[in-house]
C-alpha cells in the first residue's frame, strides 16, 4: 500500500497520466527527463524505463510495480512530479506541433479541391462507394470523414503504395476527374456539392439499402425534407428524379425514396402503386 505521508493522491496520478498520454515525451526515458528539469536523478536506467511504461497503470499497480524495481513507494511522488513538471515543459512544444499541422491542412491540395467542388469534409466516408476492403483500410486508419481522408492521403509517404478505391478517390480529388468522383461520392459532374438522390441511387447497390438510405436522408436533410413534402402532397417527383438523367438511376432512387417512406403512405397508394401519378406520366 502506499505511503500514508505521499504528497500526491491516485487521482493526481490518473490526472497527469491521463495527460501525459499524448505528450511527445511519452516514450522518452524518465532518467532523460528528470536531467532536462536539473533535478535529482531517476533511479532505474534502461530504454523501456519511460513513462509509457506506467500510463496503463492504476494507482495502486504502479506503485508495486516501482516496488517490484526495488524504489520505495515514495517514488511514486516523484513520478508524479517529474510528469507534472515535464507536462508545463511540453506544452510549448506541443503547440508547435498543433500550429505544423494546422498549417499543414491549411496547404492541403486536397481539401482545396473539396472546397472548390463543393464538397464538405464533415462528409462520412460511410456514405462513399468505396469498396469494402477500402472502407475496412480506412476504419482501420480512423479516417471516419472526407477531410480526414485528405489530410492522411496528403501526408502518406511517398514510398506507400495504395491501390483500388483508394487510389482512385485520391487521383480523381487530385485532378478534379468529376466522372470518377461520382462513381466514389454521391456527386453530379457538371453540378456544386453532394446531392441526395445521387446517394440513395449508391445505396441501393450497397450491402445494406435500408440502413444507407436513412443515413442518406438524416444527412441531406432539406433536400429530403422537399422531396417528401411532394410526395406526400401528391405532386409529381419527375422534377427531382430527371436530374439524374438516366432511367435506371431514376427507378433506384425512386424505389429507396419508397423504402424510406412507405411507413407514411397511405397503404391504397403506395409510392410505387401510382407510379404514373408521383412521376408525372
Amino acid at each position: 500500500m502506499p505511503d500514508t505521508t505521499q504528497k500526491y493522491t491516485a487521482k493526481d496520478w490518473d490526472d497527469v497520466r491521463s495527460a501525459f498520454a499524448a505528450s511527445i515525451m511519452v516514450n522518452t526515458p524518465l532518467s532523460s527527463l528528470a536531467q532536462n528539469l536539473d533535478g535529482p536523478d531517476w533511479p532505474v536506467k534502461g530504454k523501456e524505463e519511460t513513462p509509457a511504461a506506467y500510463l496503463d497503470l492504476g494507482y495502486d499497480e504502479m506503485v508495486t510495480m516501482l516496488t517490484m524495481k526495488g524504489m520505495a513507494a515514495s517514488k511514486a511522488d516523484f513520478l508524479i512530479s517529474l510528469l507534472k513538471e515535464t507536462l508545463a515543459f511540453d506544452n510549448p512544444f506541443g503547440e508547435m506541433v498543433e500550429q505544423t499541422q494546422a498549417s499543414a491542412q491549411k496547404d492541403n491540395q486536397l481539401l482545396k479541391n473539396l472546397a472548390k467542388l463543393g464538397v464538405p469534409e464533415s462528409f462520412p466516408m460511410t456514405l462513399t462507394a468505396l469498396t469494402p476492403d477500402t472502407m475496412q483500410f480506412c476504419k482501420l486508419e480512423k479516417l471516419s470523414t472526407l477531410g480526414e481522408f485528405c489530410v492522411f492521403a496528403q501526408g502518406m509517404s511517398q514510398n506507400v503504395i495504395v491501390g483500388g478505391d483508394f487510389r482512385r478517390l485520391l487521383n480523381a480529388l487530385s485532378h478534379i476527374d468529376e466522372k470518377t468522383l461520382a462513381e466514389c461520392l454521391p456527386f453530379r459532374p457538371g453540378a456544386h456539392g453532394l446531392h441526395l438522390l445521387e446517394a440513395l441511387v449508391q445505396a441501393s447497390k450497397s450491402a445494406s439499402p435500408a440502413v444507407r438510405a436513412q443515413q442518406a436522408a438524416d444527412w441531406f436533410k432539406e433536400e429530403f425534407a422537399a422531396i417528401e413534402a411532394d410526395i406526400l402532397a401528391g405532386r409529381s417527383i419527375q422534377r427531382h428524379l430527371m436530374v439524374l438523367n438516366n432511367p435506371d438511376s431514376e427507378r433506384r432512387a425512386g424505389e429507396m425514396l419508397d423504402l424510406l417512406l412507405k411507413d407514411k403512405m397511405p397503404k391504397k397508394r403506395g409510392l410505387f402503386g401510382s407510379l404514373g401519378r408521383l412521376f408525372g406520366k
